[in-house]
């Protein structure tokens, strides 16, 4: 008599199992009608949930009356409940507003920007008289560059090259000021005025640093920097220049 109950259920159960498919369909955006991946499916009925691809198509367990919720964390949720096996396009509203686009012209211009800028006002010793390259590689093969050899040896050639290095010098230093300013450093150092400009006078970074180091190791070594600042506040001071006491010649 025993064998009968068990049978009924072992039928009931692989019936149950037969009529579980796979649902299957694609989640798009519902204002830019754009595909989105990596939202989760949950079968709420199951228990189970799985993750749409990158083609924003997901599969997944369910049969006629399941619940099915979909959830992306920029997005608002969305429940649906299972009618048949077609296929199903789900649109999820964001939740975020999409703001007008605004350009910002910054009035601080860049260091590139302002060496381009000078570039252009000392055209004469950036134009095409400059070649640093004393070797000239023509038609009749190698020879000296008569533009080179003028701005080595001439006075106003030489000027020049003077003035480019006071330009470049500058923009090296424009480069460190840029990215080493008062806002970030007091942001991470916390520090007010006179001692702000003080640690940051002591502490000045190099070129080579500011162009090479990434945003942790550059905010790294302001941190280091400012525990040796606030050990020893008085670290690379000059020393007080002697008192000279000047005495008329009387004679």
């Amino acid at each position: 008599m025993k064998f009968w109950p068990a049978l009924l259920l072992s039928f009931l159960y692989v019936n149950t199992f037969a009529q579980t498919k796979e649902v299957s369909g694609i989640v798009f955006d519902k204002d830019s009608k754009a595909r989105l991946a990596r939202v989760n499916v949950l079968n709420v009925n199951s228990g189970k949930a799985v993750y749409n691809n990158f083609k924003g198509e997901f599969s997944v367990d369910a049969r006629p009356g399941d619940i099915l919720v979909f959830s992306k964390p920029d997005h608002y949720s969305d429940t649906i409940k299972i009618k048949n096996y077609t296929a199903l396009a789900i649109y999820l509203k964001p939740n975020a507003i999409a703001l007008r686009e605004v350009t910002i012209r910054d009035s601080f211009l860049s260091p590139q920007r302002r060496l381009a800028n000078t570039q252009s006002e000392y055209s004469k010793i950036y134009g095409s008289r400059y070649n640093p390259d004393l070797l000239n590689v023509g038609s009749g093969g190698i020879g000296f560059s008569i533009d080179a050899l003028y701005n080595a040896f001439s006075k106003s050639g030489q000027n020049a090259e003077k003035l480019r290095g006071i330009i470049d010098a500058e923009y090296r230093q424009n480069v460190i000021d840029y990215r080493f300013n008062k806002a970030f450093v007091q942001g991470i150092t916390h520090l007010e005025e006179p001692k702000l400009t003080d640690f940051m006078h002591k502490y000045r970074p190099g070129y080579y640093l500011v162009t090479t180091a990434s945003d942790y190791e550059f905010i790294d070594y302001i941190r280091k920097n400012l525990k040796r600042y606030q050990r020893r506040p008085n670290a690379y001071e000059l020393a007080p220049l002697p008192p000279v006491t000047w005495e008329p010649d009387t004679k």
